[in-house]
C-alpha cells in the first residue's frame, strides 16, 4: 500500500550496482531532480517575506549536531555524515538524479568493460584526478587515498565504520601518483557503493593529520573531531557547539564551484525550525512528515517531495539481553519464539501509521529491501494488520495466560519513531489486558549508547536503517546471523535455519549476474517474512520544506543529507 504522498515512479539504472551487468528496472518512488515534485502555495500573509535573508548563505535548521567531524569516527546515520559529505570527497559519488555512481576524485567508475576491474573481480583500479589540492594547499595524490583508508583501518574505532574497509580490503597500493589500486578479500558486488562511497572512505589531508596528532591504533584523533581538511567544494568554517556549524565556498575547488556558503543552525525544537522557515531566517528545515502541513500553505515556501527515503523505519527484536528494564517481566529469550515475533507483526496497524504519523508520506516495503533498491520484489509477502491472527499465535504460547510486560526504546524528538512504538503498544495491549508495552524515550546520546551496547539493554527498539543503494548494505549488518546486529541480538539462536540465511546473504554479496542475485534476494525475503527479526513499519517519504528563493533545490534519497553544491541562493 502506498500512501497519499511519496508515490510516483522512479527508473533506476543498476549497471554499476550489479557489477558488469547493466540492469534497469522501474520501481516505486524515489527522487532525483527530474522526477521530484515541488509544491508551492501562498495564502498566509503573516508568513510572507519577499526579502532574501542571509544572502549568500544557505541556512539549514537542523534537529541536532554531529558527534564528530572525523570520517574515520562518524557513525552511520548520525549528523556528522551529512556534513562530511560536503567538505570531504571520495573516489566516487552519487549525483542528484539517481543511483548511478559518478567519478569524483577518480576520473572513471571501474567496471570490467573498461578494464578497471580484474577478471576475478578482486582488483579495482582507480585513475585519479590531477591538479586537485586539499584545503591546506597540499597536492592530492594516490598516496593520500592509501593514507586515508589505512588510517581508518588502523584506528578501527567501534563507533566508526572502518569495518567496511577492514572486512573488504586485502591490500592497496599507489601504483603511481595518480593511480590507486585495491584488491578485495573476496568478490563483492556491493563494493563500490558500500565501501568506496562510504564516508569512512573520505580522503583526508595526510599533511594536516600528521601535523595534528597523526594516527594511533584504536585511538581517536581529537583534532580531527573538530577540524576538517578535505578537497570538497566547501571548506570547514567553525563549529559553535549547540549553536551552529558553517561551511565556506572553496574558491580553489577543482570542479564547478559551490554557489553559496552554508550554515547549520542547531534547532532541536521542531516548532522553532518551522518558525524560522516561515520568517525566512532558515532556508531549509528538518521536519517530521506529520508536520509538513504546518508550512504547506505558507507563501514563499515550497515542499520538495522526492519519493521515498532508503531508510526503512522498523521495530527490532532482541533475543539475548539479560539486562532489561526492571519493569520488564519477559525472559531474555522471549522473542526467540518465532510465533511471538510474527504476532507482533500482525498486531501493528501499518495503514494508520502511514496515513497518520507519516501524514501519507510513506509506503510499505518487503522484508528488508526498500523500494528503489535492487532486489525489491513488489510481489514478496508482507504482513498486514490482523489482530485475530496475532491473538491466535499468542494463544499458542504460555504468555497468553500469564501475561507479560516489555519496554520499547525510542529516541526523543523523533515523532515518526515514537509513532511506531505507540501503535505497537496499542496493538498488543488490545489483544489481552495482561499484556503491557512501555514506551521509553531517551535523548539521542543515551539512545545511541544503549543501541550500540552488547548486549542491548532493551528487548525492543525503533530505528531507521541507514541508506544504501545495494541490498547487501541492508542484509549483512541487520539480518545476517553473524553480522553486527545479528551477534548482538542473538539471531543465530532465534532463526529456524540460520545457516541458510547466512548462506544466501553471503551469496548475494558475491553474485554479479542480476537474475541470479534477484533469485537469491527473493528467497531471502520469503524466509525473513516467515522468520521475522523486524516489524517493517514503513518506508518514509521524502519531504523537505524550503524557501522558494533557493535555486535548483534537490535531494537524492541516496544522499545522507543535502548536497548544497547543486543549488544556490540569490
Amino acid at each position: 500500500m502506498v500512501g497519499q504522498r511519496g508515490g510516483g515512479a522512479w527508473r533506476r539504472s543498476l549497471g554499476v550496482m550489479a557489477g558488469s551487468a547493466a540492469v534497469a528496472m522501474v520501481v516505486a518512488a524515489c527522487g532525483g531532480s527530474s522526477d521530484s515534485q515541488e509544491t508551492e502555495s501562498g495564502g498566509d500573509d503573516s508568513a510572507a517575506t519577499s526579502e532574501i535573508r542571509n544572502a549568500g548563505v544557505i541556512v539549514h535548521a537542523q534537529n541536532g549536531e554531529p558527534a564528530t567531524l572525523d570520517p574515520a569516527r562518524a557513525e552511520q546515520g548520525e549528523k556528522g555524515e551529512a556534513f562530511i559529505d560536503n567538505v570531504y570527497e571520495r573516489l566516487l559519488e552519487v549525483g542528484p538524479d539517481g543511483p548511478d555512481l559518478l567519478p569524483s576524485l577518480a576520473t572513471e567508475v571501474p567496471t570490467q568493460e573498461n578494464g578497471l576491474v580484474s577478471d576475478d573481480r578482486l582488483t579495482y583500479t582507480f585513475p585519479l584526478r590531477e591538479g586537485v589540492t586539499f584545503h591546506d594547499g597540499s597536492d592530492f595524490t594516490a598516496e593520500d587515498v592509501v593514507y586515508s583508508w589505512e588510517r581508518a583501518m588502523t584506528m578501527n574505532l567501534p563507533e566508526g565504520q572502518a569495518a567496511a574497509l577492514v572486512d573488504s580490503v586485502e591490500s592497496m597500493t599507489a601504483v603511481d601518483d595518480y593511480t590507486f589500486e585495491v584488491t578485495l578479500i573476496e568478490p563483492d558486488a556491493s563494493f563500490l557503493y558500500s565501501v568506496v562511497n562510504n564516508p569512512v572512505a573520505s580522503i583526508v589531508s595526510s599533511e594536516s593529520v600528521e601535523a595534528n596528532g597523526g594516527v594511533e591504533a584504536d585511538t581517536p584523533n581529537e583534532w580531527m573531531d573538530t577540524n576538517m581538511v578535505g578537497t570538497g567544494p566547501y571548506t570547514f568554517g567553525e563549529w559553535k557547539r549547540g549553536e551552529s556549524l558553517t561551511m565556506d565556498v572553496n574558491d580553489d575547488y577543482w570542479g564547478d564551484p559551490a554557489r553559496a556558503g552554508v550554515r547549520w543552525d542547531i534547532t532541536p525544537e521542531e516548532s522553532s525550525r518551522v518558525l524560522a522557515l516561515q520568517a525566512g531566517d532558515a532556508d531549509i528545515i528538518d521536519i517530521s512528515p506529520s508536520n509538513v502541513s504546518d508550512v504547506r500553505e505558507n507563501e514563499g515556501i515550497a515542499i520538495f517531495e522526492g519519493g521515498l527515503l532508503l531508510e526503512p523505519i522498523h521495530l527490532g527484536f532482541n533475543m539475548r539481553s539479560d539486562d532489561l528494564p526492571s519493569s520488564d517481566t519477559i525472559p531474555s529469550d522471549f522473542f526467540a519464539d518465532k510465533k511471538i515475533r510474527q504476532a507482533f507483526n500482525y498486531a501493528f496497524d501499518y495503514d494508520t501509521y502511514i496515513n497518520s504519523f507519516l501524514d501519507g508520506y510513506g509506503a510499505r516495503y518487503t522484508a528488508y529491501i526498500p523500494q528503489g533498491v535492487f532486489g525489491y520484489d513488489e510481489n514478496a509477502p508482507i504482513y498486514e494488520y490482523d489482530p485475530e491472527k496475532a491473538t491466535e499465535l499468542l494463544e499458542q504460547t504460555e504468555y497468553w495466560d500469564s501475561g507479560f510486560e516489555v519496554s520499547v526504546l525510542v529516541q526523543s524528538g523523533e515523532p515518526e519513531f515514537e509513532g511506531v512504538a505507540l501503535l505497537m503498544k496499542d496493538g498488543i495491549e488490545k489483544l489481552n489486558p495482561k499484556f503491557k508495552v512501555n514506551v521509553v524515550n531517551q535523548a539521542e546520546t543515551q539512545f545511541d549508547e544503549n543501541l550500540g551496547a552488547d548486549p542491548v539493554p532493551f528487548a525492543l527498539w525503533v530505528k531507521n536503517a541507514d541508506p544504501g543503494a545495494d541490498p547487501h548494505q541492508f542484509f549483512d549488518p541487520h539480518q545476517h546471523p553473524d553480522g553486527d546486529w545479528g551477534s548482538k541480538h542473538g539471531m543465530r539462536d532465534a532463526y529456524e535455519d540460520p545457516d541458510r540465511i547466512a548462506e544466501l546473504i553471503d551469496a548475494g554479496k558475491g553474485t554479479v549476474d542480476p537474475e541470479e542475485r534477484q533469485a537469491i534476494y527473493s528467497e531471502l525475503q520469503q524466509l525473513l517474512y516467515e522468520d521475522p527479526m523486524w516489524v517493517y513499519a514503513a518506508q518514509e517519504g521524502l519531504a523537505f520544506p524550503y524557501r522558494t528563493w533557493l535555486q535548483d533545490f534537490t535531494v537524492n534519497p541516496l544522499w545522507r543529507g543535502p548536497q548544497y553544491k547543486y543549488f544556490g541562493k540569490e
